[in-house]
């Protein structure tokens, strides 16, 4: 039989977030108690986690003073140690306080803007003396209710200044950070700059250093909008943007569910798992999740375990789909190359260009080619289902 233990190559990692959620909801008080960093560690070593990820005010306090920040980092690095664990990705809460109730990056206020920064440089600090060395950047706050309220042209500026001078404090202190924006439509604001990883890949060309810069797509971000995800991770590994991702579940239309990852979407998680394993995707597979409001900490296990060992089983499942005859069979069958047509549009030249003008390519016949779909959906699902 099969293990499905996590494999340490394949870099699961959980936030501080999530295994220490502690089951509030916007109608409804924490369902379990908060747990001390230790104890955070501590499960995340048990059910053998390759890291945690940092984020500033999970780990101390926003008004922490810096003999307090000094101590508990120390015990962070004390507990990955004795767990096993890495910190491969650091990230900075610019939405939680008051101060950030209209943005961070892109707040109207210029000294709210320079204290996001400030924040951010500080904890681009604590993350490197923990080992991270992906810095994520979710604009939880970067948006409008009302564009009457703020012009979004000016945030699209005021967002690019801060990362161009983020990127300088990184080159400088040599934290060697490559730095991963994260895409929401929308929540907590009505409508949130940059809703889709697309909007992102837009923006990394028109920065200072746009090789420090990708994207860190989430599974439930871009399922909320109704879109498909996997197309939007596939447009980042084109683009060599891919630099984290982070992995849950999501019923589309829905609030921000954060769900163990394959727990719904089952089918859309299989394809994801494929295209990263396909092409060898070789960073952090970050779970950001939460165990359901109703689980007590021993529950809260099971569900850190399920996310991997469901990741685990997907991999399996992706080996037998690439390796099924029928399957593959029908994907030859489907693929039709011929390697004269692709010579002639692969790049223009005006020769091309007039022998493709020329090309006998008879649209009636071209629209008999066989495409059985049907028989490969359900054949997918077979392998899925596990009788293949």
């Amino acid at each position: 039989m099969a293990s499905y233990e996590p494999d340490p190559k394949l870099k699961f990692t959980f936030g501080l977030w999530t295994v220490g959620n502690i089951g509030r909801d916007p109608f409804g008080e924490p369902t379990r108690e908060k747990i001390t960093l230790s104890q955070i560690l501590e499960m995340l070593g048990e059910v053998g986690a390759y890291g945690v990820n940092f984020h500033d005010n999970d780990a101390f306090p926003i008004d922490a003073s810096p003999e307090e920040i000094a101590r508990i980092l120390k015990e962070f690095k004390k507990g990955m140690k004795d767990n096993g664990l890495l910190c491969p990705m650091a990230t900075t809460n610019l939405f939680s306080d008051p101060v950030f109730k209209d943005g961070a990056f892109t707040s109207n206020n210029a000294k709210i803007r320079a204290f996001a920064i400030q924040k951010t440089m500080k904890a681009m600090e604590y993350g490197a003396e923990l080992g991270a060395k992906t810095y994520v950047f979710w604009g939880g706050r970067e948006g409008i209710e009302s564009d009457a309220t703020k012009n979004p042209i000016d945030a699209i500026k005021r967002f690019r200044e801060a990362i161009n001078f983020l990127c300088e404090w990184n080159i400088q202190n040599k934290f060697g950070y490559k730095f991963a924006f994260e895409a929401k439509p929308n929540e907590p604001r009505g409508h949130l700059y940059f809703a889709v990883t697309g909007s992102y890949l837009a923006l990394i060309p028109t920065l200072d250093h746009p090789d420090m810069c990708g994207v860190n797509p989430e599974f439930a971000h871009e399922t909320m909008a109704g879109l498909d995800f996997v197309h939007h991770v596939a447009q980042a590994i084109e683009m060599k943007k891919l630099f984290h991702v982070d992995l849950n579940d999501q019923e589309m239309g829905r609030y921000d569910q954060d769900f163990r990852f394959g727990s719904h979407s089952l089918k859309s998680a299989f394809f994801l798992v494929k295209l990263l394993e396909d092409n060898g995707y070789n960073g952090s597979r970050h779970f950001d999740c939460h165990a359901y409001r109703q689980s007590d900490y021993q529950d809260v296990r099971e569900f850190a375990k399920g996310c991997m060992r469901t990741y685990m089983i997907l991999k399996e499942k992706v080996g037998r789909w690439n390796a099924d005859k029928e399957i593959q069979g029908l994907l030859k069958l489907i693929n039709t190359e011929d390697v004269g047509m692709s010579k002639l549009t692969k790049k223009f030249s005006t020769g091309n260009a007039k022998k493709l003008l020329e090309a006998p390519l008879d649209r009636i016949e071209l629209s008999k080619a066989r495409l059985p779909y049907e028989q490969l959906d359900q054949l997918s699902n077979e392998v899925l289902m596990g009788i293949r």
